[in-house]
């Protein structure tokens, strides 16, 4: 009998396979099979494997996260906000092709994070080659504390590179009011 395991479970598996090696291992080389070996040589030896499977369990994830998501198909949607003084952030809706794809409340830290510059990945997936549209809802208070719901939309040609898209919130000093849109960055 054949049995398959999803990449993520394998990645899953052979780390905790590996690790309780690791905790056996010194109870095994306490007893006279590994001859005339220092305890203090031992020690070492069991602290570079640790360290040999840490990487090697970064290097799975990385692995993974390729093969979910390679880079032909692969679409990630930011958002930030500049200054945020016209407009207070509770929610965005993410939605491609009409699909929601992502939803997000925010809490005071978070959003005190964005003004500051932070900047949120809110998607990552997967988009096959063709037209799309990209459409984001926010939602807050806007000017003088009344509540506000505005969207912004993108339509795109996904090619068969990845592509990059910024959910911005960005102060119109002229306008006193904020601007919404979702800016494209160049394909990688």
């Amino acid at each position: 009998m054949v049995v398959t395991f999803l990449p993520g479970l394998r990645c899953q598996r052979c780390c905790a396979l590996l690790l309780m090696l690791l905790t056996c291992f010194p109870a095994f080389c306490s007893t006279n099979l590994v001859g005339d070996s220092k305890p203090v040589d031992v020690l070492k030896a069991v602290e570079n494997l640790k360290q040999s499977v840490l990487e090697l369990n970064r290097d799975l994830l990385i692995l993974e996260e390729d093969l979910l998501f390679p880079s032909s198909t692969q679409v990630s949607v930011f958002l930030s906000v500049d200054v945020g003084e016209f407009f207070a952030l509770d929610a965005v809706k993410l939605k491609i092709d009409d699909q929601l794809v992502a939803s997000e409340l925010y809490t005071e830290r978070q959003v005190d994070a964005l003004n500051r510059g932070g900047v949120q990945r809110l998607y990552l997936g997967n988009l096959k080659v063709g037209n799309h549209e990209i459409s984001a809802f926010f939602t807050g208070k806007g000017p003088q504390g009344r509540a506000y719901k505005r969207g912004a939309t993108l339509s795109v040609e996904k090619d068969k590179s990845g592509q990059v898209f910024e959910l911005r919130i960005i102060d119109s000093t002229k306008k006193l009011q904020p601007l919404f849109d979702i800016k494209q960055w160049p394909s990688f």
